[in-house]
């Protein structure tokens, strides 16, 4: 049944919340700001703006729709660009859900990307601070990218109104990026050449935070698929027959006793794909999916070990081996000016201002996980350089955009502080008021800073100067393989399964 107790009572607060804090509104109006900034950050304070795009989000966070699958996800999407006289472009790059809108004409192209696949198995109902599913083993919205694609959507929506009052020259884009989850999407616009005419990009990442970085951080990886290839046998004499499953598990017994002579930066799991279907009859195909990570310097590397791997358990078990990479990325690599430039558009947006019912609602889910019971942030988090904190940890294949254009990321607030990343705690608090609040905030210090670099040149070229020397020691070698396609199969059977029962329980959004 639709969750519609939990979904009337916040949207009642979130009327409510719009009506008493205006969205920053208030103090955004003592300061001094220049007109075509203050028009963007004006035109998505309106309660109506708020609601439209929180209601978008909302949507999306029902659909939960997996990588390569967000049918729903990506159309919504363009066609709300589209509506606002975006010209779109569709299923781009080989993959059908992806898309790129723009709006202008001319130098300079700033980009704004945004994301909005899902993740399988964490299905929760929004806004309950306890692990309750929707729907038991469906996927859910665990990493805030419902709200991550809607702010984009706005701060690209909300640029387009200045360009129209001031005749501003130059061209803002939107990127939707499918299937970031699984980090495939970049690699391949950018091998199609969507970013070439591209001179800054704004990432953005949902967050219990508000806040931007600069400097290298997490992982680069290879995500490949090692097939086996053997020869089914009854169970009963199975000298006949060459087990697949053998060799991938001899494989994964190889590269766990590799983990020891790897340098701490590295990160090494797999899931087990396929491995027959009963025990009395000889596997005679197995696959195993590996996320294979550590640094650009010693990424590949390590790729070529877990690949000798691969062959040895081909080797020992005489089975054919098949390597299929599917993505490959880089360590992101963040512009400081263009950092430095998005945190003051933080700081000039601040923090949104909180109910009293989100703060409970904070406190309740911080209270389930053990953690401290402080309710939602009430300030913005302090510049910060992430080359000087540890090189390991996640990896997103906004690496490789970093590497091509100056890039840096506006991580925006909503979630609740001590959710945790790919978990139902953050599926559920990446719905409803404080979502809406919070991609609101993303979407206007996006906006703001894309009127920046549309407005001052001398900004735009900190970005470039500073991006330009880093390319000269750091030039872009893609490391996904030329003959890599995108896996449009992947999570093709699961949503296959999923979506009928979870169909029921779509907001759609009107």
């Amino acid at each position: 049944m639709r969750p519609k107790t939990f979904r009337k009572s916040f949207m009642f607060s979130i009327v409510l919340a719009i009506l008493i804090f205006g969205l920053s509104g208030q103090s955004l109006a003592a300061k001094k700001i220049p007109k075509e900034k203050k028009l963007v950050l004006d035109w998505l304070s309106q309660p109506q703006i708020v609601e439209k795009f929180g209601k978008i989000s909302d949507a999306i966070w029902s659909y939960a729709e997996l990588g390569l699958q967000e049918n729903k996800s990506s159309k919504l999407l363009a066609d709300t660009l589209e509506q606002a006289g975006f010209k779109v472009e569709r299923g781009l790059a080989g993959m059908p859900t992806c898309f790129v809108a723009s709006y202008g004409s001319g130098k300079p192209v700033i980009a704004i990307l945004g994301e909005y696949d899902a993740l399988p198995m964490i299905s929760q109902k929004g806004l309950v601070p306890k692990q309750d599913p929707l729907l038991e083993g469906a996927p859910g919205h665990g990493c805030g990218h419902n709200a991550m694609g809607t702010a984009g959507t706005a701060a690209a929506i909300a640029v387009k109104q200045a360009l129209d009052k001031y005749a501003i020259p130059g061209t803002i884009k939107f990127f939707g990026s499918p299937a970031e989850e699984t980090l495939i999407s970049r690699p391949y616009m950018i091998r199609a050449g969507l970013f070439d005419d591209v001179d800054a990009v704004i990432d953005n990442h949902s967050s219990s935070g508000f806040g931007t970085s600069y400097g290298r951080g997490g992982n680069a990886m290879f995500s490949t698929i090692f097939t086996f290839k053997g020869r089914t046998a009854h169970g009963a004499s199975p000298w006949g027959g060459r087990s697949a499953l053998d060799a991938v598990e001899i494989m994964n017994v190889a590269t766990n006793f590799l983990r020891e002579h790897l340098l701490y930066t590295y990160r090494l799991h797999y899931v087990i794909q396929e491995g027959g279907e009963a025990p009395n009859v000889v596997p005679d195909k197995a696959s195993v999916w590996y996320y294979i990570r550590n640094s650009d310097e010693r990424v590949e590397e390590m790729y070529e070990k877990v690949i000798n791997c691969a062959k040895a358990g081909a080797l020992a078990t005489g089975t054919e081996l098949t390597i299929r990479c599917i993505a490959a990325v880089h360590q992101r690599n963040a512009n400081k000016a263009a950092a430095e430039l998005f945190q003051k558009n933080i700081e000039l947006v601040g923090m949104p201002e909180w109910t009293e019912e989100e703060h409970a609602f904070a406190k309740a889910l911080q209270k389930e996980l053990g953690k401290e019971e402080e309710g939602m942030p009430t300030e913005v988090n302090e510049f910060r350089d992430r080359a000087r904190t540890f090189v390991g940890g996640g990896s997103s294949d906004v690496g490789d955009v970093t590497l091509i254009a100056p890039t840096a990321t506006i991580r925006f607030p909503g979630q609740v502080p001590g959710s945790i990343g790919h978990h139902w705690s953050s599926v559920a608090s990446n719905y409803g008021s404080s979502t809406w609040k919070g991609l609101n905030a993303g979407a206007k210090a996006m906006a703001a800073s894309a009127v920046d670099l549309l407005t001052k040149p001398k900004e735009l070229k900190k970005l470039k100067d500073e991006f330009e020397a880093y390319a000269k020691e750091h030039p872009y070698k893609p490391f996904l393989p030329e003959d890599a396609k995108p896996p449009l199969d992947l999570n093709k059977e699961l949503m296959k399964k999923w979506r009928p029962f979870m169909e029921k329980f779509y907001i759609e959004n009107k």
